[in-house]
């Protein structure tokens, strides 16, 4: 069996002797050839180009942002057939050890939060054979495996990424720090500017802010699941959350209500929408726009569609 590992040297919970660790494991399985990652972007050209060269698996170590590369360049890598999407057949498996300081991926897979018992545990699936199919999410052009975001939780995130480039380390502090200055200081509460529009469907308006997934949890708070759409899953389409009008108490209420041990946020001011198979995203003003935690600019209209048994992946 042909593997490309695709290593994110800047891994945040990894070190150099840890990767090595993780060759040699990896190696005592699979013919093993590792990439490095040198840019942003450059684990989709590198995930395209192991596709072509037919190997069977790719395993990424890294975050969350690692392996939304490497779907990207699975799914360039092979024209696409009557779906308008490869087969996941004709595509290399994907393997993901957690390398990030989430992991919200591997662990909706049920893969352990650190690398050591997720490489054990992916070791364990490669010589088994063991996989499953899952569907994806696409914004516009570029898939997505876990999360989407249009409003305050993309501008959170892109407060959080500036920090990070300054030097802070990403903690669940400084996302609390970043989302308190975001609702307050950042967002336009009193005019919500976001409408959904769906085939055969009465367009909702007048919101905020939206969420979007493909599995669940959304993400993580420490170990603690973060939960706005908890029926989302990989074998259906794409969940919805949408605040209509941001005003604090009841804003409160859905997040104390997303972080249940039994969620189910509602009341007047949330949208939420089941196994949808597509929608589009139209603001009347530029929203942060986000796919599984990395920002992406400000986006006015994104249209949003689940591909279904689009991937392989080792569990």
């Amino acid at each position: 069996m042909r593997a490309v590992l695709v290593v994110n040297p800047k891994a945040t919970t990894t070190s150099e002797r840890s990767r090595d660790v993780l060759v040699r494991a990896l190696r005592s399985e699979v013919d093993l050839s590792v990439r490095y990652t040198r840019r942003r972007g450059h684990a989709t050209d590198l995930a395209r180009e192991a596709a072509e060269e037919g190997v069977d698996v790719v395993v990424t170590l890294g975050g969350d942002g690692t392996v939304n590369e490497v779907v990207n360049g699975l799914m360039a890598a092979q024209p696409p057939t009557v779906t308008g999407v490869p087969s996941a057949q004709r595509l290399p498996a994907l393997a993901t050890v957690p390398g990030g300081s989430t992991n919200v991926f591997a662990r909706a897979l049920g893969l352990p939060r650190e690398w050591p018992e997720g490489t054990s545990m992916i070791l364990e699936g490669l010589r088994l054979g063991r996989s499953r199919t899952i569907g994806l999410g696409r914004a516009d052009d570029r898939y997505f495996t876990f999360c989407a975001g249009f409003g305050v939780d993309a501008a959170v995130i892109h407060r959080v990424e500036q920090a990070r480039r300054r030097g802070r380390v990403s903690t669940p502090a400084l996302y609390m720090r970043a989302t308190f200055n975001q609702y307050f200081f950042g967002s336009d509460r009193r005019h919500p500017a976001i409408s959904v529009e769906r085939p055969g469907e009465q367009t909702e308006d007048e919101l905020s802010t939206v969420i979007i997934q493909n599995t669940a949890p959304w993400t993580y708070l420490g170990e603690r699941e973060i939960n706005p759409n908890p029926e989302a899953s990989f074998d259906l389409g794409l969940d919805l959350m949408a605040i209509r009008r941001l005003r604090v108490a009841s804003t409160a209420r859905t997040v104390t209500q997303s972080l249940s041990r039994r969620p189910d946020p509602h009341g007047s001011q949330v949208l939420r929408l089941h196994d949808v198979a597509e929608f589009t995203l139209v603001s009347a003003r530029p929203q942060a726009f986000q796919l599984d935690g990395d920002y992406l600019g400000d986006r006015q209209k994104v249209r949003f569609t689940s591909i279904p048994g689009a991937l392989r992946v080792i569990c």
